[in-house]
């Protein structure tokens, strides 16, 4: 009976063992949860663990742990365990008592903490796993800041050691996590320096370091036997990963030369292993010492591209012709060896150069799809990466929080705020703007700037109806917020601010105030900011005429200034400038002229709506900030494609053409491919094999799609054109291309940048009204502003010219932190052109 209960004993136990194992496979993943005598009663010397103490648990401390939980499996590859202390079951002064250490996580080894984190600083897994190795390999990868400090800690390791540099332009990202995964497995083998100085990448590179972001390179200390000469580096010329580094690494640690005595087919080596070609030179034991030196040579210049052997004629017999002297072997299995005949070093160094390029070209290609989705953040962050060591001076934007952001706004007559997160790469992006916009405006009274961090302070954002970020807006007292909704960049931001500043419309109350306003002198200040004035004229018996022009007047603040003259002597000024009322008079700075207009339609969309129109070049230079206004006009687009600028002789062409008989019909523009360069996807839309330029071409969006190309054999005159456009109308021409029409989205929600980008060019755009107005104001002004919008936002996705300049004015905040509560809006359709 006891050998039988035994049995079942060790049964039991092998079961519950293996439901043990089972549940902590299933939770390995999961973020354990204890209570602060748990976790400190548990903690084992020498063995690290990251730890965040959490009370109640805020928008921002909750997007934190969910990365802090994502982040578990990987730092327990490297045997750290995460925790979260619940300071609610237990308190502990220290870590839960103040509202400041709720804000940081910390890093023990056994019971000795060895550094606390701020949790902003802990945004994603790359930056939590990079963060902690760093802090665990303090000793083993050594920071450095100058080029005097990297040369002294090669010249101790020569004959030694090898070292490993890397340069990473901040903490954090997903390169910073690469080098210290290395590290962690290398560590032992070479010695690794980081800096995040680009100062001195640029001393270390010959070329233009600020085109670059991460890098690494590979110091052969270990080889130098004169302890006067430098170590050789190897840049690493693939990206940063991890995977790339651990190949790189490999390739560091093979042989300079193999020495081979077989046949070729039968050689293998970590080169071919991994992938890259192997090069013999073909030696015999006359030549060997020249060989030998020449195989070095060589193998010192594709070092990390491809191998090098040295294979002895004597040895082998080959039976290829006697002249041959070097063989390539590549690592595509059933390709067979070329042996080849060439002159000199160069030309072998070149043959496996052009051939990897020649790959790298078809791997893009063959890759490009699967990749679209990640090109445009790559780009954002890549500008990121460059740039965030660079010494921004906030000193000149001041820091708001939830206790000082009302009291600040009734500081100043303007305060400008920008809502951001400190995490995403277009807030970064926008905020070194930002610092820009601040230093042009130093000394200027009036308008203050400040910013809000929506991670820190997500009530703040919520509270102004901060849907997406980044956003900026201008508060005014007695006022709505004014939303900027332009491009990203200095320039567009510096222009709005200025022009935002002026309270539109301006009231005139006399003629003379009228010829001063339409001459400059009024806001002459800003006069670089705007090139064209608008005034409404109309008679005090007009109130409802007035009372439209005075809100679409508020509704272009910011991009364009508006007057207003509502007096009894305003017929002296339609007789004078030959205008019935009620009508607009636009001062044209540029032109010298004034031009008056009649207000046929009287509604704020409909006086909007001129004025857009009124402030569209006659033959005008098509930007991907400007498509937008000029496909609203839904006319066929009679564009000049031209590589640089226009000659005299053909912008006069096109210009007579532009202002000629039947000009309505269409529109004449040109667009310059060295400033726009994206058009360069149009042309190739258009034509499968886009003819020389300059090149002119009609393209009818908005009928039938097709797009014909003028005549390369005859010149660009008015007369020719006019004459080509007659046989095109009645259907004698051929078109080169049909547009397709169907439907197409983004590849991802986030990466519909064209449903939130707002034209530019003219300087203005129906502005977003914020809730402080209540509401039912709120709804009215969203709807203007969709009404007004929708054609023109769906027409600059036809041309498939993607904002190339600018980038999305926000980032929708659904489903990141702080999770705030966002308007939804219908998706738009596109025609794909």
């Amino acid at each position: 009976m006891l050998p039988q209960m035994n049995g079942w004993l060790s049964c039991f136990s092998f079961l519950l063992l293996c439901t043990y194992y089972m549940s902590a496979a299933r939770n390995a993943n999961t973020l354990l949860e204890l209570s602060p005598q748990e976790y400190f009663s548990s903690l084992q010397p020498g063995r690290a663990s990251l730890v965040y103490f959490s009370r109640d648990v805020s928008p921002g401390a909750r997007l934190f742990l969910e990365q802090l939980e994502n982040s578990v499996g990987a730092l327990q590859d490297y045997g750290i365990s995460v925790v979260k202390v619940n300071c609610l079951k237990e308190d502990i002064p220290r870590y839960c008592g103040k509202e400041n250490a709720l804000m940081k996580a910390y890093l023990f080894r056994g019971n000795v903490l060895l550094r606390e984190f701020p949790t902003d600083a802990l945004f994603d897994v790359n930056a939590i796993v990079a963060n902690i190795l760093f802090a665990l390999l303090f000793n083993e990868v050594k920071y450095i800041t100058t080029l005097v400090e990297l040369q002294d800690l090669e010249d101790s390791l020569k004959r030694r050691s090898n070292v490993v540099f890397a340069y990473v332009p901040a903490i954090g990202t997903p390169e910073h996590r690469a080098v210290m995964e290395a590290a962690f497995v290398y560590g032992t083998a070479h010695q690794f320096v980081l800096t995040t100085e680009v100062a001195l990448l640029k001393n270390t590179v010959c070329e233009d370091s600020d085109a670059l972001s991460a890098r690494l390179f590979f110091c052969h200390c270990q080889r130098v036997l004169d302890l006067t000469q430098p170590c050789r580096r190897t840049p690493m010329v693939q990206s940063l990963t991890t995977l790339n580094i651990h190949t790189y690494l490999k390739l560091m640690a093979a042989p300079i030369v193999t020495e081979v005595a077989e046949d070729p087919e039968k050689v293998s080596t970590v080169h071919l292993q991994l992938g890259l070609p192997l090069v013999f030179i073909l030696s015999q034991k006359e030549t060997y010492e020249v060989d030998k030196r020449t195989a070095e040579f060589v193998a010192w210049q594709l070092l990390g591209k491809a191998g090098v052997a040295l294979l002895s004629r004597d040895s082998v017999d080959l039976n290829v012709l006697l002249r041959s002297n070097v063989a390539l072997k590549t690592a595509e299995e059933g390709v067979p060896i070329k042996y080849l005949v060439l002159e000199d070093t160069d030309e072998i160094i070149a043959l496996v150069e052009d051939k990897i390029k020649a790959e790298q070209i078809q791997e893009d290609e063959d890759e490009s799809d699967n990749n679209d989705q990640e090109i445009q953040d790559d780009q954002v962050m890549e500008a990121v990466y460059r740039d965030r060591k660079r010494e921004l001076p906030l000193e000149l934007i001041r820091t708001l929080t939830e206790e000082t952001f009302n009291a600040a706004l009734m500081e100043t007559a303007h305060m400008v705020v920008l809502f951001y997160a400190s995490w995403e790469a277009v807030s970064l992006v926008m905020l070194q703007s930002y610092v820009e916009v601040a230093i042009a405006l130093k000394g200027i009274q009036g308008i203050s700037l400040a910013k809000v961090n929506c991670w820190d302070w997500p009530d703040v954002c919520m509270k102004q109806n901060v849907t997406q970020f980044p956003i900026t807006k201008m508060y005014e007292k007695g006022a709505r917020p004014l939303t900027y909704t332009g491009m990203l960049g200095t320039a567009e931001l510096l222009r709005f601010l200025r022009l935002s500043s002026i309270s539109c419309p301006v009231k005139l109350t006399t003629i003379e105030e009228v010829d001063e306003y339409l001459s400059g002198e009024v806001y002459a200040d800003s006069s670089s900011y705007h090139s064209t004035s608008v005034l409404g004229i109309f008679h005090p018996s007009m109130k409802e005429a007035r009372e439209a022009f005075v809100e679409a007047g508020k509704m272009l603040r910011g991009y364009v200034i508006t007057g207003l003259y509502a007096e009894d002597d305003a017929l002296v000024l339609a007789r004078k400038y030959a205008v019935p009322l009620p009508a607009l008079l636009l001062a044209r700075r540029e032109a010298h002229r004034i031009d008056s207009v009649l207000l046929s339609k009287q509604s704020a969309p409909d006086i909007v709506q001129t004025i857009r129109s009124q402030l569209l070049e006659t033959f005008p230079e098509i930007t991907v900030e400007n498509l937008p206004d000029y496909l609203s006009l839904e006319k066929p687009l009679l564009i000049l494609f031209s590589d640089g600028g226009l000659n005299r002789r053909v912008r006069m062409e096109m210009l007579s053409l532009a202002n000629g008989k039947g000009h309505e019909a269409f529109l004449a523009c040109w667009m310059n491919l060295k400033t726009t360069p994206v058009g360069r996807g149009a042309l190739k839309a258009y034509f499968s094999i886009p003819p020389p330029l300059p090149l002119l071409a009609w393209v009818n969006f908005h009928s039938s799609g097709e797009v014909f190309a003028f005549p390369s054999d005859q010149s660009v005159t008015e007369t020719n054109i006019l004459s080509w456009l007659e046989k095109l109308i009645a259907g004698l021409e051929i078109p080169s291309a049909t547009l397709s029409d169907e439907a197409w989205k983004p590849p991802l929600p986030a990466y519909n940048f064209l449903h939130t980008m707002e034209a530019t060019l003219p300087e203005f755009t129906v502005h977003a009204v914020d809730s402080r107005g209540g509401a039912d104001e709120l709804q009215q002004a969203e709807k203007v502003s969709e009404e007004t919008l929708t054609v023109r936002e769906e027409q600059v996705e036809e041309l498939g010219l993607e904002a190339e300049k600018g980038q999305s004015p926000g980032r929708d905040l659904r489903g990141t932190a702080p999770r705030l509560a966002g308007r939804e809006k219908s998706p738009k359709r596109h025609t794909e052109l």
